[in-house]
Parts: structure tokens; C-alpha cells; sequence
């Protein structure tokens, strides 16, 4: 494996923690394997693992960013992932007000529920 594959799988387990990673890693199967290396190396391992800005502030704008673009299914992740970067539920808030403005109401309006229901899922853990 490539440095920037163990860099992304360090940060990856930081982010996500152990136990996300263990599973999806169990999960790889030769069809998603370059999938996984991508995401790995790609995302974890060049975008998350740059200190140019904070990971809270990456934590901001992944979310905004999944919900502007409807990508709902990941927003749960991303949330439980604020525990390990010190996104607060405000600054989730916060970037939803910035999703309800530049790319609309319904997909900010979604998102927030997640949020919502995610952070009260990880209350009760």
C-alpha cells in the first residue's frame, strides 16, 4: 500500500473511528476494492489529512455539502464523525443556514432532521 493509503486509513480511523472502518473494511469484497482504495487514498489520505484547515471546519462543510447536494445517506456518518473533530451541534446548525440559503430550504430542512435524530442516537449510547 501507497503512504497516502496508510496516511488516509490513520485518519480515516480517527475520523470514523475503529469500529466504522473494521466493518467496512470486512465488507470489502475485489468488486468495491479500488473503490475503497480511492476513497481511502483520496479522500482520507490528501483532503482530510491536510492541516490547512481545521477537521472541525471539514466537518462543517462535508455536511453542508452533503445536503446541498443530497447525499443524505452519508450525513449520520459525518455526524457521529463530530464527536472526534469538535463539530458542535451549533456549528451543524449553522452550516444548514448556509445550505437553506445558497442551495435550498427542503434539502436543509432534511439534513437538520438527521442531524436531529442522529445526535440523539449517539445521547442514547
Amino acid at each position: 500500500m501507497t503512504d497516502r493509503y496508510q496516511t488516509g486509513m490513520t485518519v480515516r480511523r480517527k475520523i470514523l473511528g475503529a469500529a466504522h472502518v473494521d466493518a467496512a473494511e470486512a465488507a470489502r469484497t475485489p468488486l468495491d476494492d479500488p473503490f475503497q482504495t480511492l476513497i481511502t487514498e483520496g479522500a482520507w489520505g490528501t483532503v482530510w489529512a491536510s492541516d490547512a484547515i481545521t477537521r472541525r471546519e471539514r466537518s462543517m462543510l462535508t455536511l453542508a455539502l452533503l445536503a446541498a447536494t443530497g447525499n443524505f445517506d452519508e450525513i449520520p456518518m459525518h455526524v457521529r464523525a463530530t464527536a472526534r473533530t469538535g463539530a458542535s451541534p451549533t456549528d451543524m446548525a449553522e452550516a444548514m443556514q448556509h445550505v437553506a440559503i445558497y442551495a435550498g430550504v427542503p434539502r436543509a430542512n432534511r439534513a437538520l432532521k438527521l442531524i436531529k435524530a442522529t445526535l440523539a442516537e449517539m445521547e442514547g449510547e
